[in-house]
């Protein structure tokens, strides 16, 4: 079907534009600013008078638990919520079960995408201390890259090793992902934890026990690295003030071999929720104080923070209930990261300008993106319309995500996401889906 939206304030490279853009099959085929008599002929025509237009939100870290894991979530539920959530594209991570280390796991998970993802998709190679084999088959033009737990992992996906790290970072084929935080610190605050807190141990201990001092030695490790072999790399989550003295604003975003990004959780919540949220809060690296909140928000305004992402990492709610030294880290995003990130814009902290770039310019520009992350003649149609002026409530009964709750829940939002294109499909309007498409593997220009 082709569609013609009219009336939009399109929000796109830095500006806010009324105008009219044109679908045709799974492409933006134009943009224009003023409608003739005959432009409305042959196309199914949406008038989006007072709504915004963007680019659709390009998630580069999700975990949608697929294959292994999938009483947690997966491929397909996890996409559904994040089309109704304006997100159009994501990259899924490696600590699935079997974990994905070598290139027949991966190709295994982009088949299973292929039938079920509703958005469009790429999965990370992951690293381990003996499988750099496989990493040096990876090819940079079919995946988004190779993620490397610097910390904070299960199995043999913890990269600790020393010659390993070293090699990986200087042979690994394009773009690095990290989790940075350090091991030795995490496990040394853990014997002490009955001096750093008291007992009973509660979620309020979790950034005393996964520490600033953890976070800033794993990342200052990582650049360092990263110098020294001139690697492309890309640091995830980023939730400390310190760490951000490691990273430049001095560059545009795609000439920086060294980029950043801030998680929604991380701009969003700080340590005084705790005692609300308890381990519904609880991520890894840890939600810390309102200071590295603030500082994490003016980094995304001076550019330290080149991107805005997720980390969407559910759990079974009954398992989020547990003690906090039993509770699992994690949590979904995926649904409500953008209307966050606009409540925040309607709260004078961004603006909406700023979201676009960091949600969507800037992953298409980081990882080289085909063809997606602009309103732009020729690109793929991934759009987002959103109307800024129409409140609601998160609760049980409008959750999409498979475990069934939400760190959001209660949370009143301005904004909603109305209708969601995934190359060129209208694949959510108002509430409703059409599943008859599946989203497409992304490639890269690298």
């Amino acid at each position: 079907m082709s569609y013609l939206i009219k009336n939009a304030t399109i929000v796109n490279e830095g500006e806010q534009i009324t105008g009219h853009v044109f679908v045709e099959k799974d492409i933006i085929s134009s943009v224009k600013f003023s409608l003739s008599t005959d432009d409305e002929n042959n196309y199914t025509v949406i008038d989006a008078k007072g709504k915004d237009l963007l680019p659709g939100i390009i998630d580069d870290q999700v975990h949608f638990r697929e294959p292994g894991l999938t009483q947690k979530a997966d491929i397909y539920t996890e996409s559904k919520a994040s089309v109704a959530g304006g997100i159009t594209s994501f990259m899924e991570m490696p600590n699935t079960k079997p974990q994905t280390l070598t290139q027949e796991l991966l190709e295994q998970k982009y088949q299973r995408a292929s039938e079920t993802s509703l958005a469009n998709y790429s999965f990370y190679m992951g690293a381990s201390n003996d499988n750099l084999n496989e990493l040096l088959k990876t090819d940079t033009s079919k995946i988004c890259g190779i993620k490397v737990f610097m910390g904070a992992s299960t199995g043999n996906m913890l990269v600790d090793n020393e010659d390993t790290l070293r090699e990986i970072f200087k042979n690994a084929p394009g773009l690095i992902a990290t989790h940075c935080e350090d091991e030795a610190t995490i496990k040394a605050n853990m014997d002490n934890i009955s001096e750093l807190c008291s007992k009973p141990y509660k979620p309020s201990c979790h950034p005393v026990i996964r520490s600033n001092e953890a976070c800033y030695k794993s990342s200052s490790k990582a650049v360092a690295l990263a110098k020294k072999y001139n690697t492309r790399l890309h640091l995830l989550h980023i939730s400390t003030a310190r760490e951000l003295e490691l990273f430049i604003n001095s560059k545009p975003t795609d000439e920086k071999q060294i980029t950043a990004e801030g998680c929604v959780h991380h701009l969003w919540f700080d340590d005084t929720h705790y005692h609300t949220h308890g381990n519904f809060i609880k991520w890894n690296p840890a939600i810390k104080t309102v200071q590295d909140k603030k500082a994490l928000r003016e980094a995304l305004h001076s550019d330290k923070l080149d991107v805005i992402a997720t980390d969407h990492a559910p759990h079974e709610e009954s398992r989020k209930q547990k003690p906090f030294p039993a509770a699992p880290s994690g949590g979904p995003m995926v649904q409500h990261s953008l209307v966050a990130m606009l409540e925040l814009v309607n709260n004078n902290v961004f603006t909406i300008e700023k979201i676009v770039e960091k949600m969507c310019h800037n992953p298409a520009k980081i990882f080289g993106i085909r063809d997606r992350g602009f309103i732009r003649k020729g690109y793929k149609a991934d759009l987002v319309l959103v109307d800024s002026n129409s409140p609601w409530q998160v609760n049980k009964s409008n959750i999409l995500y498979k475990c069934g709750w939400s760190p959001m829940q209660e949370e009143k939002f301005s904004s909603r996401i109305t209708h969601t294109f995934v190359n060129g499909n209208l694949v959510y309007n108002t509430g409703e889906f059409d599943e008859q498409i599946r989203g497409e593997r992304l490639t890269f220009e690298r």
